[in-house]
């Protein structure tokens, strides 16, 4: 239960550092929040709990894969947020396209002989 705790706070304590870096300097937070630190850690604490490599590499690749679906949210919602619709609005309807993303994605990866 301790190592669950742990685990949690220093991935709460990541995201908390990028909202904190962000109100500073929104360019430098995006830099942050960027980099896979996230799943670098979920690899540690995967290993550290399994030390199956072969996990490992499944759980990486399938992370390369569903991250493809989420990189348009990165643009479109910034482009609805211009156009004038609200933030929640915006959020709603980045987060409905990019559930949409991931489902072609696991469906066409299939396609290939790709299970995630």
């Amino acid at each position: 239960m301790l190592q669950a705790a742990i685990k949690a706070a220093l991935s709460g304590i990541l995201v908390m550092i990028v909202a904190e870096t962000s109100k500073r300097s929104p360019a430098f937070g995006a830099l942050v929040a960027s980099l896979p630190l996230i799943s670098i850690l979920a690899v540690i604490w995967l290993w550290n709990d399994t030390g199956d490599t072969v996990r490992v590499a499944n759980h990486l690749e399938a992370t390369f894969y569903y991250v493809l679906p989420s990189l348009p949210m990165f643009l479109v919602m910034p482009m609805l947020l211009r156009g004038g619709m609200t933030f929640w609005a915006a959020l709603g309807a980045s987060v409905l396209m990019t559930v949409a993303l991931y489902g072609l994605v696991v469906f066409v990866a299939s396609r290939f002989g790709i299970q995630l």
